[in-house]
């Protein structure tokens, strides 16, 4: 028996056209076209969202390598200190207080070395 794939394939393509709505000129229209975008654009999403993780990390590091070295410190040093010291803060928060409230960084930065 002849199996028809007309509902099934125009709900594949109208998902995957929505996906694809707001790009430039036949992407957004054109099923072949559409498709090859979406997956492209899905990967970059997938591989980007990790990415973003790795350059917060490296904005929050140079953050506090830089407020550090106002007191005569590096980045690593400062690290290492607060690990021998237990204090358990993450370097999110770190920066965080070097930006927001130095006077509070400072005495944390004081109380490591001492």
């Amino acid at each position: 028996m002849r199996v028809k794939t007309g509902y099934t394939r125009r709900r594949r393509h109208k998902k995957i056209l929505k996906l694809a709505k707001g790009y430039y000129q036949r992407r957004h229209s054109t099923y072949k076209n559409a498709e090859e975008s979406v997956r492209r654009a899905l990967q970059y999403a997938y591989r980007d969202r990790k990415v973003r993780k790795r350059e917060f990390r490296r904005l929050w590091i140079a953050r506090i390598n830089a407020a550090v070295r106002e007191y005569g410190l590096s980045y690593s040093k400062f690290m290492h200190l607060l690990k021998e010291k237990g204090i358990d803060l993450n370097r999110k928060m770190l920066s965080e207080l070097a930006i927001r409230e130095p006077e509070s960084f400072k005495k944390l930065v004081e109380s490591v070395k001492a």
